[in-house]
């Protein structure tokens, strides 16, 4: 059952925004919900191709991304991350606003093709070096650093050997994992081994949407069970690195509903939950593929890959958006695929539906599902036309708006008993966004992508003195 926003405060506080003003960053939480607990952790979110740039330098070798992005037509506007937003030179910049912000964590992601130029093999001495700049940088800044092992950027060279098509592509990757944690376990104590898996395949491997530009259902179940199969050797081998990390994954979780009230959407939304949300997460939680979906998966499964896929982990990491309208439609991808949102529906400027309560549904549908694990919110924010006023400065009070329904749905979650540790928005800085380019921004923080100036906007101040407010409540 969908649970929708709870009036009160929230709703005197949207009311603010809708008369132009700024609501004060405690009405998020709501007074009489009570804050957050005092060691939630509260985080930004980049990854490694979308802010990094720098993709010459230092020895790093070519990407996926790299390769997609420089095809023509592949990305709008031949936008390509060659230089995305300089972090690799201006990283102590943006952990300076990491600082401001008074986020207390940053998850970021390491670039495989960085520290292994060939996928495998020799390493580049120069990009560990980077990375344990940076997380030595945070660490004197106050800020825990959550590192991500892989946000969607296979080394090229791995791709040309079948890339997620090949199962030995798993084992490359527990040895990478084995690479970073051997170098970085000693500082970096949270990790995740994927973000969105799932988007990856369905996108990257079925739509051929985003890179290595693939299409094909085959080609998606493939992707899906071999980066299932890397995900568990890859816990396996950082659990045999060092006994003290705290392992998760990071999946795209958005509830999925019929768009009508009719059988066949609503048979074609429950196989769209299995596809999207079940495999790449029950797998791992449960050892098994989702039944509206095993029987793709089955040809795929070795003795032994089941097993190897299901491991304990300490954290579940949730990025979340919105929800998904699902109606039956026989000729696309898998016989099932995004509707009609509801009349009075609102969107962002992606043209997604803003929807809060499905981000409380969806927290707590994991509880009863999974018995009750460590969640984390690992992304969620909203895109929005954000220009720069007159002043200098940006006012997003449509993002603030969104920020404020949806931080009140994560406290709803917790006074529902969820086990919800910490929220990370998507994202510290406007950035490369995949396909659509420097077209569309998420950012907390604007960046000129001429000139590389970061500029907090409204958002981001409103953000820092909401998390200041819950950290002096406690």
């Amino acid at each position: 059952m969908l649970i929708m926003p709870r009036r009160g405060l929230l709703a005197a506080a949207l009311s603010l925004l809708a008369a132009g003003r700024v609501p004060r960053a405690s009405a998020a939480a709501g007074d009489d919900d009570g804050a957050f607990p005092a060691d939630f952790v509260w985080g930004a979110s980049t990854s490694s191709y979308q802010i990094e740039g720098a993709v010459d330098d230092d020895g790093r070798g070519k990407s996926i991304w790299d390769v997609f992005s420089h095809t023509p037509g592949r990305v709008k506007n031949g936008d390509t991350g060659d230089i995305a937003c300089d972090h690799y030179h201006r990283w102590r910049d943006d952990i300076d606003l990491l600082a401001r912000g008074n986020f207390s964590a940053y998850r970021f992601s390491t670039a495989w093709s960085r520290i292994l130029p060939s996928g495998s093999g020799a390493v580049e001495p120069r990009g560990l070096d980077f990375y344990e700049r940076l997380v030595d940088g945070l660490i004197a800044n106050g800020v825990a650093p959550w590192l991500c092992l892989y946000h969607w950027d296979l080394p090229q060279a791995l791709q040309e050997k079948g890339g997620w098509l090949n199962r030995d592509t798993s084992a490359t990757f527990a040895d990478y994992a084995r690479i970073v944690a051997r170098r970085l376990g000693d500082r970096v104590k949270h990790w995740a081994i994927f973000n969105e898996p799932n988007v990856h395949a369905l996108f990257g491997h079925g739509l051929g949407d985003h890179a290595p530009g693939l299409k094909g259902l085959p080609n998606m179940l493939a992707a899906i069970h071999h980066l299932n199969l890397a995900q568990g050797r890859a816990v396996q081998a950082l659990r045999a690195e060092r006994a003290d990390l705290r392992l998760g994954t990071v999946i795209s979780l958005q509830p999925a509903r019929p768009s009508s009230d009719n059988a066949e959407d609503r048979r074609a939304a429950e196989r769209f939950d299995a596809m999207w949300n079940g495999a790449c997460l029950d797998p791992l939680m449960t050892g098994a593929y989702p039944a509206p979906v095993a029987a793709d998966f089955a040809a795929l499964a070795a003795d032994g890959d089941l097993p190897a896929m299901r491991q304990p982990i300490d954290y579940l990491g949730v990025n979340y958006y919105a929800p998904m309208y699902v109606m039956h439609a026989p000729q696309s991808l898998f016989g099932a695929w995004f509707g009609a949102a509801p009349a009075g529906t609102r969107f962002t400027a992606m043209g997604w539906p803003i929807d809060a309560g499905a981000l409380t549904e969806e927290l707590i549908r994991l509880r009863d599902r999974y018995g009750n694990p460590d969640l984390y919110v690992t992304e969620n924010g909203a895109c929005y036309d954000d220009p720069l006023a007159a002043d200098g400065t940006v006012h997003d009070d449509d993002r603030i708006a969104y920020l404020c329904e949806h931080l009140a749905a994560a406290r709803r979650a917790l006074a529902a008993g969820v086990n919800l540790r910490g929220y990370f928005v998507w994202s510290l800085i406007d950035n490369f966004e995949w396909a659509e380019g420097y077209s569309r921004r998420f950012g907390v923080v604007h960046v000129d992508f001429k000139t590389l100036k970061r500029t907090p906007k409204a958002s981001y101040q409103w953000l820092a003195q909401f998390i200041r407010s819950q950290t002096r409540r406690n």
